[in-house]
């Protein structure tokens, strides 16, 4: 799905990404992991059209896709969520899902006009989309709730069911379980095994809880110093030297450490 050829992105003197290779599989939901300040955002960024990279190559499905911009990559297929939630504070959840597919009817001012059934086809249509996707996500008591007021783990799922509402391809989930309780977690993580199982979705996840993706991901990709560092299962990862030394700087006698998740 997803090849990242000798990626670069610089900042002035500060090499955020530097010299990035990987694949993602289609169908996979591939694990990415690694200290703070390895990279690993900044390589979603740019992948993801939000910063253009310094050198390299990007391609998508056998397309080169490098450095073209979020909404043209969106209308691709290629989606991605944030650290931190973005939603549309006073509208509901359910409008925040209606707002996301692009070329409404609606917004152009002629159709405003004249094209009123048009309209409000479409909005049933979108509205019994939404209700679907909130139904799926196990949140359907929250669709009249304004977002603003949902708690931060109810936002990831509704980030979630953002992806939902389009034809998504490939979504990029950047920590998806920051600030989440354990529940919360899990009917994440249930929603995008199930997304990946039933609907083929391919998922590239970055995750400090170790157990989030040991449940979720193989394979498990570890980057530092804005490199990749290593790729296999999560307990190759593990076992990894490079890898311990990365995340603890002690070598392999502090590897029960990381397997507990330290950190992680």
């Amino acid at each position: 799905m997803i090849v990242v050829e000798d990626l670069h992105k610089h900042f002035g003197g500060f090499h955020a990404v530097d010299g990035a290779s990987l694949r993602i599989e289609t169908g996979s939901i591939t694990g990415l992991i690694g200290p703070n300040g390895a990279g690993k955002t900044t390589l979603f960024n740019v992948i993801a059209g939000v910063l253009p990279p310094t050198s390299g190559r990007v391609v998508m499905d056998g397309e080169d896709i490098t450095g073209l911009p979020p909404h043209v990559l969106f209308s691709k297929g290629l989606l991605r969520t944030f650290q931190i939630a973005h939603e549309f504070h006073s509208m509901t959840c359910r409008e925040n899902l209606m707002m996301v597919p692009a070329g409404q009817s609606g917004e152009t001012l002629w159709n405003t006009w004249f094209g009123r059934k048009r309209i409000a086809d479409e909005e049933r249509a979108l509205r019994a989309k939404a209700d679907e996707v909130l139904e799926f996500l196990t949140v359907e008591h929250l669709a009249d709730h304004p977002a603003g007021q949902i708690s931060g783990g109810q936002k990831k799922l509704l980030e979630l069911g953002r992806t939902m509402m389009v034809d998504a391809k490939i979504v990029f989930l950047d920590e998806v379980g920051a600030g989440v309780n354990r529940t919360l977690l899990n009917t994440i993580g249930d929603a995008i095994l199930r997304l990946n199982k039933e609907r083929g979705y391919t998922f590239c996840v970055i995750e400090h809880d170790m157990d989030f993706i040991g449940r979720l991901c193989d394979p498990v990709i570890c980057m530092a110093e804005g490199k990749v560092l290593a790729e296999g299962t999560l307990d190759e990862i593990k076992a990894n030297e490079q890898v311990i030394e990365a995340y603890l700087g002690t070598g392999l006698k502090n590897k029960d450490k990381l397997a507990e998740g330290a950190g992680a």
